[in-house]
C-alpha cells in the first residue's frame, strides 16, 4: 500500500482548522445579530438603560441614556415609529462587525447599523438609508460609448477616499466638475433609497463632454474611525471641505482635464458650503449650487422636523414638546456663551458637537458668494422641503445684482432634482428615479460656456 504524500495531511489539518475557523465565525455572527436584534428592540420600547449596557468606553461617554433616548426621538419623529424588523445581515470591518438590521418604520426603511468589537461591546451606531432592492437603471440621456470611468484616490495620509473619474472620449482637454456631497455619511453616488442623484449628474455630463469626479464621503468611508476620534476636533472643515479641496487638486493634474477649468459643484449642504470653499481655492473655474442653504443650519433642522410634524395634520401633544426640547437645543448653538465642551446631547440632534456649530456662527453663504467673482450657477427645486424656497430667495436677495450669478428654479423637482407632482415628502426617496434631463443639460452647457 502506498503511503499519502505529507501534502495530504498537511490539506487535511488546514480543512480542519478552516472548518473550525467557521464554525466560530457563525457562532460569532449569531451572537452579535442576536445582540443587535435585542439592542433595536430595545429601542423601540423606550428601554434606554438596558440599550447602552454594552456600550464600550467611548459609547458610554458619546451616548449616554438620556442622549440615547434624544437621538432615537429625533428619528423616530422624522421617519415615524418602528413598525417591524425585516431582516439583518453582518459587514466584516476590520476588528469590528457591522450588524445592519433593516427597519420598516412608518414612513420608510433603515437600516440600524450596530457596531460591535471583539470583545462583544457596541463602539458604534449608525442610523442608515437601506440599500434598495430595486436595481439602479441608467438614466435615458447618458450614452455609455461616450465616456469611460476609472477609479481614483482622493488625497493621500490617513483619510485617503476612493472615488470614481467619469472621462468623456475623445483627446480632450475637457472642462471637469467634482461634485460634494450634502449632509449624512454619503456614497460616491449619494444614493438615497432607490436613487443615486450623482451618478445620474456624472453619466449625464459625461455625454455632454464635461468630465466629473465623485467620490466616497469620509463620514461614509471612514465611519468607524471618525466615531473613535475626540468630538471637539470634528467641523466642517474634516467633513466636507478637505476632501473637496482634494479632489480639485487631483482634476487639475489629470491627463484630458482642462486644469484652468475646474469646477465645483454642491449639493444641499456642499452648496452651502461652495463659498468657503471657494474662498480657499480661488483658482477654481466656478460654482454650481444645487439646494444649496442659506439659513443658518440649526434653524434649517427645524424647520424640517417642524414640517414633518404637520405632515398628518396638527401637531400633536406629543411632538409639540419634542419641538419645545428642539427649540432649546437651537438657543444653546445660538448662545453666544456656547462652549466647546458642551455634550452634543445638549445640542440639534444630540449628534455634532458644539465644536461642529461652532465653527458654523456667523457663516452667512450668500454675504461670503458676494465677495467672489468667479461664475457662480444657482439652482432650485420647487418641491424641496428641505433646503427651501426661503432658502433660494436668500442667495437671490444678496447676488441677484451680481453680473457673475446665474439662478435657476424647476417648479416640479424635489430636493434630488427628480420631478414629481404632489408635496414631496420623505418616502418619494424610495421611489426610483432620476436628476431630470433640463438640469443635467443646464448645469452641462452653463459649465461649457464659461
Amino acid at each position: 500500500m502506498k503511503i499519502a504524500p505529507c501534502w495530504f495531511l498537511l490539506a487535511v489539518l488546514v480543512s480542519s482548522g478552516i472548518a473550525a475557523a467557521e464554525l466560530q465565525k457563525k457562532a460569532q455572527d449569531k451572537n452579535v445579530v442576536s445582540a443587535a436584534e435585542q439592542f433595536v428592540q430595545q429601542l423601540a420600547k423606550g428601554d434606554f438603560s438596558a440599550a447602552v449596557k454594552d456600550f464600550d468606553v467611548t459609547m458610554k461617554n458619546a451616548a449616554p441614556p438620556d442622549k440615547l433616548k434624544q437621538i432615537w426621538e429625533s428619528l423616530v419623529a422624522e421617519v415615524g415609529p418602528l413598525n417591524t424588523r425585516l431582516s439583518t445581515r453582518v459587514e466584516r470591518l476590520g476588528e469590528y462587525d457591522g450588524v445592519l438590521v433593516t427597519c420598516q418604520f412608518e414612513k420608510t426603511k433603515l437600516d440600524v447599523k450596530v457596531v460591535f468589537n471583539r470583545s462583544g461591546q457596541v463602539s458604534g451606531l449608525f442610523f442608515v438609508p437601506t440599500k434598495s432592492a430595486v436595481k439602479y437603471q441608467r438614466p435615458f440621456y447618458a450614452n455609455p460609448a461616450t465616456f469611460q470611468e476609472r477609479e481614483v484616490q482622493i488625497g493621500t495620509g490617513e483619510w485617503t477616499l476612493p472615488g470614481t473619474l467619469t472621462l468623456p472620449v475623445g483627446k480632450g482637454p475637457f472642462p471637469a466638475v467634482v461634485l460634494v456631497h450634502g449632509s449624512g455619511p454619503n456614497d460616491r453616488d449619494e444614493t438615497i433609497g432607490a436613487n443615486k442623484p450623482f451618478c445620474d449628474l456624472a453619466w449625464g455630463m459625461a455625454s455632454r463632454g464635461v468630465a466629473v469626479l465623485r467620490y466616497e464621503k469620509r463620514t461614509k468611508h471612514y465611519a468607524e474611525k471618525l466615531a473613535a476620534l475626540k468630538p471637539n476636533k470634528f467641523t466642517v472643515k474634516e467633513e466636507t471641505i478637505d476632501d473637496a479641496l482634494a479632489a480639485v487638486s487631483l482634476l487639475r493634474d489629470t491627463e484630458k482635464v482642462a486644469p484652468t477649468k475646474v469646477f465645483l459643484l454642491g449639493h444641499s449642504l456642499g452648496g452651502m458650503l461652495v463659498p468657503r470653499i471657494g474662498t480657499l481655492d480661488t483658482k477654481i473655474a466656478g460654482f454650481i449650487v444645487l439646494a444649496g442653504g442659506t439659513r443658518p443650519l440649526e434653524d434649517i433642522i427645524y424647520s424640517q422636523f417642524k414640517w414633518f410634524f404637520t405632515l398628518d395634520g396638527p401637531i400633536s401633544e406629543a411632538n409639540k414638546v419634542k419641538l419645545q426640547q428642539l427649540e432649546s437645543q437651537v438657543a444653546r448653538v445660538k448662545d453666544p456663551g456656547l462652549l466647546p465642551n458642551t455634550p452634543p446631547a445638549d445640542l440639534p440632534l444630540g449628534g455634532a458637537p458644539a465644536t461642529y456649530w461652532l465653527d458654523l456662527r456667523g457663516y452667512n453663504p450668500p454675504e461670503v458668494a458676494r465677495r467672489m467673482k468667479c461664475p457662480i450657477l444657482i439652482l432650485q427645486g420647487g418641491r424641496d422641503y428641505q433646503s427651501t424656497a426661503e432658502d433660494f430667495q436668500g442667495w437671490k436677495n444678496a447676488l441677484s445684482s451680481n453680473k457673475n450669478v446665474q439662478f435657476r428654479l424647476y417648479p416640479k423637482l424635489n430636493h434630488l432634482f427628480i420631478e414629481g407632482e404632489k408635496r414631496s415628502v420623505p418616502a418619494e426617496y424610495e421611489i426610483p428615479g432620476h436628476v431630470a434631463e433640463t438640469v443635467v443639460e443646464d448645469v452641462a452647457a452653463w459649465i461649457k460656456r464659461q
